[in-house]
């Protein structure tokens, strides 16, 4: 008993010092030795250079490529101009006037097609602020209306879809990202419905209550002028060039399909390193076959959405990359730092006592595994 209320303290201490504002770098080993000390403090040094390390190297060595190349590719995206044409684009079709399922639908695509998460927030968010404002609706709930579109269904639910949720069960199951397709659109499609009738029940209330954009909120003259250049529907090109922004994010989804299913044809019987005189590298090429799928996919998309403004993403392009190559690293730290805390706690006595209860709750191993 004393070794579970260890687990549930180290747990309990990282999403508080995360909630903060600690960094989960740092904090992530520190709650796990912790654990690790008021059990067996003899182990601590052994469970960090023995579990936490080689946990979080692990991480890093089988996603880097993901997550680096999705921030690059978002960060293109956004400088290109793609996200704002798709954006204008998707109001012209559905209208300002249905704000939340514009800015659902805009998120979705742009983290369908391989956007980096936390890219499509900052890519989003000033034409959501501008419907929102446009529709006269509370500006609290933009968040959740982004968070639908961006972090929800098409992050982990659709099949297909290029984001590292999607990616790391590939390594683990052996399968590729579009593994159980059908349960994937069930699931898409209640978690869209469910979420898009809850925040039309909250559109509705603070409506019937007077509550607006603005209520309570004084816009400056600066603010205003901005919110109105950032979603001027009147195109600033052809009609046939807004089209074309969907085509790098068109590109990721095909190629990604195609390499799904070629690479495995290139090695069908894995990469043998000893056969080139290098005994001491391995490489699993059916566990990492997804991720190289993906990678090489974005390599496209950036490829692809550079070549729609060459001259508008060349003035920005080092520093905006540069910008994206930090913001990576910093969210593969934070990833692999939780993944090195998630492994000592699994090899932590008490953990065998949770493992052993969830497991055997129900009879189905889809549910258990869930």
């Amino acid at each position: 008993m004393w070794d579970l209320g260890v687990i549930l303290l180290s747990l309990g201490l990282l999403m508080y010092t995360a909630y903060r504002g600690f960094s989960v770098i740092l904090m992530a080993p520190i709650c796990a030795l912790l654990a690790v000390l008021l059990i067996n403090p003899a182990n601590v040094l052994p469970f960090y250079s023995g579990v936490f390390m080689p946990k979080m190297v692990g991480f890093i060595k089988d996603y880097f490529l993901v997550f680096l190349l999705g921030a690059i590719f978002g960060k293109v995206v956004e400088m290109s101009g793609i996200a704002e044409s798709i954006a204008k684009t998707i109001v012209n079709l559905i209208g300002s006037k249905n704000a939340m399922l514009t800015v659902v639908l805009l998120g979705a695509i742009l983290t369908y097609s391989g956007v980096s998460l936390f890219v499509v927030v900052f890519a989003v968010y000033p034409f959501a602020n501008q419907l929102f404002r446009q529709a006269n609706i509370p500006k609290r709930l933009i968040p959740g209306t982004i968070a639908l579109g961006a972090f929800t269904f098409t992050m982990d639910a659709l099949p297909g879809t290029p984001q590292i949720q999607n990616v790391i069960p590939t390594t683990f199951f052996g399968t590729d990202i579009y593994a159980a397709p059908f349960l994937g659109l069930i699931g898409a499609v209640f978690v869209l419905a469910t979420g898009l009738s809850y925040l039309e029940w909250r559109r509705r209330v603070a409506a019937r209550n007077g509550d607006g954009y603005a209520t309570g909120i004084e816009l400056t003259e600066a603010e205003q002028q901005q919110l109105k250049q950032n979603l001027d529907t009147t195109s600033n090109g052809s009609n046939a060039r807004q089209w074309l922004a969907f085509v790098p994010l068109i590109l990721v989804a095909v190629t990604n399909k195609y390499l799904s299913t070629a690479i495995k044809e290139w090695y069908p019987n894995g990469f043998d390193f000893n056969a080139i005189g290098l005994a001491a590298y391995t490489v699993d090429v059916a566990k990492t076959s997804a991720i190289w799928a993906v990678g090489l996919a974005l390599i496209v998309g950036i490829i692809a959405a550079i070549s729609f403004d060459f001259r508008r993403v060349y003035t920005g392009f080092k520093d905006g990359v540069n910008a994206s190559i930090g913001g990576s690293l910093l969210a593969v730290m934070n990833t692999a730092s939780e993944y090195g805390f998630g492994a000592i706690i699994a090899a932590l006595p008490g953990f065998a006592i949770i493992s052993h209860a969830l497991g055997n709750t129900f009879t189905n191993p889809l549910v258990n595994g869930a």
